[in-house]
């Protein structure tokens, strides 16, 4: 059997049933024989995004994969590995290489070699017999641990290298891992005797499946819950105790209870600085919980810490907190009430816009509208950078684990349009929605094409303010002499034109 052949069939073993790709790669053709469909994106880039999708609205049980062109098609995939690996998304990334007599010779590009800063594991497969243990280390490392993009370079004269005759693929498996019992008793004392805790959840509940042990600790203990951009949808935002989920833009509540808190527990989360997430106020007691220790006391200082998978971690607090006084938490039997108390305030004075009748359109009536109007349980949204990413986050209520792909670490204008693709291929009987700006189009809309091409229907929502909207203030000067800031297009013309609506 030969190597592209042996790919295909690993792939085939570990669930994968959609291949991402742009042409020419030959394990595109090993994947189709192999029953596996292939989607066919614009550029590179694209490709990795619905792959990026695919893997995350599975909490990383079915793995996105991608395949490109070795030198023109790896430079373009950069981009987009370069996302994945700031979200920690699980994704497998199978360049072509240049045949090994030129792999290392210049100006040919190296994947491994160029790749490697934004990969969780990358690695060349250099003859047919290593086959098998380097597949066995790419799924491990994609299943267990903290997610990210791997990448395995395959020399195009490997591809039809042998295999050993006798090999057969074993699928990988998960290993789960919790915190030390004595690291969780001292942090379980400390959030049992909180005054005023506040629970900050990131997007590592959504890889551990966490979501009915998180409202269980919350509901215990009345703990108020936000989430990170990217943990959005790991709490519903219309239980009584949430507070909301923002970065840049965030509801007021958010912010005020994470001001007044004494104990804040990070779950799932690696507390990174970033500005587009919230800043931890300085001097609270906190918690972090992580399943990577690199996190720990990396950005914010953190008395406790425990390492290990956020349901595992949940579960072990739950447990060592049940023996503690709960006197504490029912003084705080009244804290859902105090949060809807600033939660009306903060609505009542965003409403003229969330229910602006004016024309053109205010596009916070938009995001109000199609809160109120679609089926949150079957439905998936994510934003895109810059303007719309802080217009939906603050007011689109999540009620539905996954249900909304958040994402800021780093802010590639155009990720939003694949995202929905993809999710849209996980999850075919779920109305899935990219909200971008005229900024963002100009990166990645020629890829609405391949929507129409590959029978992807999504709905992409374009706010088209003919500006970079954000820029303007910080451009003046160039935006008076020459219009730097100005951008146009006729968007919806574009799209008939691609044969969508």
């Amino acid at each position: 059997m030969k190597v592209v052949e042996a790919i295909a069939k690993a792939l085939k073993a570990e669930g994968v049933d959609i291949l991402f790709a742009y042409p020419v790669n030959p394990l595109i053709e090993a994947a189709a024989a192999e029953d596996i469909r292939t989607v066919i994106v614009r550029q590179e880039r694209v490709g990795l995004h619905m792959a990026d999708a695919y893997s995350r609205l599975s909490s990383g049980d079915k793995i996105g994969v991608f395949c490109m062109q070795h030198g023109p098609g790896a430079e373009n995939a950069f981009g987009g590995i370069a996302q994945a690996y700031s979200e920690s998304v699980p994704l497998l990334v199978i360049p072509a290489g240049y045949p090994r007599r030129l792999a290392h010779y210049y100006p040919n590009f190296n994947s491994t070699l160029n790749m490697q800063h934004i990969t969780k594991w990358v690695e060349p497969l250099t003859m047919g017999k290593a086959l098998p243990e380097v597949l066995r280390r790419a799924f491990f490392q994609l299943r267990n641990g903290r997610p990210g993009p791997v990448l395995i370079e395959v020399p195009l004269d490997v591809f039809g290298d042998e295999v050993p005759d006798d090999w057969v693929y074993t699928p990988s498996y998960r290993a789960r891992s919790a915190p030390d019992p004595a690291d969780v008793a001292r942090a379980a004392a400390v959030l049992a005797a909180a005054k005023r805790p506040v629970i900050y959840a990131g997007q590592g509940v959504h890889y551990a499946k966490a979501w009915e042990s998180l409202r269980e600790l919350a509901e215990t203990w009345n703990i108020p819950v936000t989430t990170s951009i990217e943990g959005k949808s790991a709490f519903p935002e219309n239980h009584p105790l949430s507070l909301g989920s923002g970065g840049r833009a965030n509801p007021r509540q958010v912010k005020r209870f994470l001001a007044d808190a004494d104990v804040i527990l990070g779950i799932g989360c690696s507390f990174a600085l970033t500005g587009f997430g919230v800043g931890m106020p300085r001097g609270k007691t906190i918690i972090h919980a992580t399943l990577d220790p690199m996190d720990l006391n990396k950005d914010v200082p953190a008395q406790y810490g425990l390492v290990g998978d956020a349901r595992l971690t949940l579960d072990a607090l739950l447990a060592a907190m049940a023996d503690h006084d709960r006197a504490p938490a029912a003084a705080r039997a009244d804290i859902a009430t105090e949060i809807a108390a600033v939660r009306a305030p903060w609505r009542d004075q965003w409403r003229p816009k969330l229910e602006d009748a004016g024309t053109p359109i205010n596009p916070y009536r938009v995001i109000a509208e199609l809160d109120r109007l679609v089926d949150k349980s079957r439905t998936v949204i994510t934003h895109d950078a810059g303007s719309p990413r802080d217009q939906l986050t603050p007011f689109w209520e999540a009620t539905t684990p996954l249900s909304y792909i958040g994402w800021g670490k780093t802010t590639q204008l155009g990720y939003g349009l694949g995202l929905a693709m993809g999710a849209k291929l996980a999850r075919p009987d779920h109305l899935c929605i990219n909200v971008w700006g005229d900024a963002a189009i100009g990166f990645t809309g020629m890829d609405f094409e391949t929507a129409v091409r590959e029978r992807i229907p999504i709905l992409s929502i374009l706010f088209n303010n003919f500006s970079m909207a954000i820029e303007i203030p910080i451009m003046p000067v160039s935006q008076a002499k020459y219009g730097s800031t100005d951008i146009s297009g006729h968007y919806a013309d574009m799209a008939r034109a691609f044969g969508g609506y």
